[in-house]
């Protein structure tokens, strides 16, 4: 599976699981951003969404909203890519 590949189905949920968040903003945004993106999901994207789901709660709003972008071990393309889709999602939202 290359990391252009799409997400199969297993594969997709398995990371909607893992995306849910303890912060009602993060669920949101994270909700929307899979309304308008799960079906075009790649290798390389969800590879972006598993390392953010390693920051905490609040350190994923400042990423979402813009407030820091990734440092160091966070500044990876992958990363750069999801934000870049979470922060459309979230100019779309009025969140």
């Amino acid at each position: 599976m290359t990391t252009s590949s799409l997400l199969d189905e297993r594969a997709l949920s398995k990371l909607k699981w893992r995306c849910r968040r303890g912060l009602l903003e993060n669920d949101l945004l994270l909700a929307r951003f899979f309304a308008r993106h799960e079906a075009t999901l790649n290798v390389e994207q969800a590879t972006g969404l598993e390392i953010l789901m390693d920051l905490s709660d609040n350190d994923l709003m400042d990423l979402f909203l813009g407030r820091k972008d990734p440092e160091a071990a966070l500044d990876r393309p992958e990363v750069w890519q999801v934000l870049r889709m979470v922060r459309a999602t979230k100019a779309d939202s009025h969140i």
